[in-house]
């Protein structure tokens, strides 16, 4: 198989999170779309954010705003005040579904829509950060038992007989050593040692 040198689409989806006064913490996502064929070179066809507040007490939505930046049709941006409709959703269990309910198909936007599944998870990792950085500014060891409680079940790593936890019980602690984490038996001491 051949490829041209020159991509048909290109799109990139960035999320970044900041901690915030008061236990909070504010989430931006972007979406770009961009047609690198077309003429002039780059031509964006979407640029589009979502700015998200969530209270990290209970990982609720405080405040939202989407924002077209750049996009196809003059009407596009209409929809832009619908998203206000995340706040009071929880990032916890059940936030895709009430995002795919509220947003989904002609009651929302395509790319919108994408990047409010896309926060869930990501903030999620951010109050997982936030945590640990506030641990080791107090000078607390960066891991927390509970800290596991948001990923178990996540994925095969975090299973509740997965390596994860099995890690965790060898002594390993988040945070410390390298990227990736070595597999789980570099953490387990041979039997009476």
């Amino acid at each position: 198989m051949t490829r041209a040198e020159l991509p048909l689409h290109r799109r990139t989806v960035t999320v970044t999170a900041y901690e915030e006064a008061g236990g909070e913490i504010s989430v931006e996502a972007e979406l770009r779309d961009e047609r690198p064929w077309e003429k002039p070179p780059g031509g964006v066809v979407h640029r589009m954010a979502l700015a998200v507040r969530i209270r990290l007490a209970d990982m609720v939505i405080t405040a939202a705003g989407a924002h077209m930046r750049e996009f196809p049709h003059a009407e596009c941006p209409l929809i832009a005040p619908a998203f206000d409709g995340l706040v009071g959703l929880s990032v916890a269990a059940g936030y895709n579904r009430a995002v795919q309910e509220r947003f989904r198909g002609v009651s929302g936007c395509t790319h919108l829509h994408e990047l409010s599944r896309a926060l869930g998870p990501a903030t999620v990792q951010a109050a997982i950060s936030a945590g640990a950085l506030r641990r080791a500014a107090d000078g607390v060891p960066v891991h927390n038992p509970r800290a596991t409680a948001g990923v178990l079940n996540s994925c095969h790593i975090w299973a509740p007989d997965g390596v994860g936890l099995r890690k965790l019980d060898a002594g390993w602690r988040p945070g410390t050593g390298p990227r990736p984490v070595p597999e789980v038996g570099a953490f387990e001491r041979p039997a009476g040692r």
